[in-house]
């Protein structure tokens, strides 16, 4: 029998990329602040270091000669983060303004307003 392809939805346009700042909306990691090592735009998952950490057991190999259990960080969807500004240091969401012939990502909080980086 033929293994049936998952479709999975592509997220448009995310807000976070790889190497932002993000806090934990939600689980059991909920309060957290990690820094992104991968994105998955096709699954819309993210993994974050630190966060929903799980335990797997490894086999002897030539990395580990004696095998063993060791800790990884799995994926976690995109919905249950939010973006830290660097200038305010609070969770916001994510605009895009068009400045100077260029898109930015902009941080939406009415006091700052201040441009995180180039999209």
């Amino acid at each position: 029998m033929r293994k049936k392809k998952k479709n999975y939805q592509k997220l448009k346009k995310p807000g976070v990329k790889k190497g932002d700042i993000v806090k934990i909306l939600c689980g059991k990691d909920r309060g957290k602040q990690g820094r992104i090592l991968s994105v998955d735009y096709q699954r819309s998952r993210i993994t974050v270091e630190g966060v929903n950490i799980a335990k797997k057991a490894i086999r002897p190999s030539q990395q580990s000669p004696k095998g063993g259990i060791i800790d990884m960080a799995l994926p976690v969807h995109i919905s249950n983060v939010k973006l830290i500004c660097p200038k305010c240091n609070q969770p916001t969401r994510v605009i895009r303004k068009k400045i100077n012939e260029r898109r930015h990502r902009v941080c939406n909080r009415e006091k700052c307003n201040e441009i995180i980086d180039k999209v």
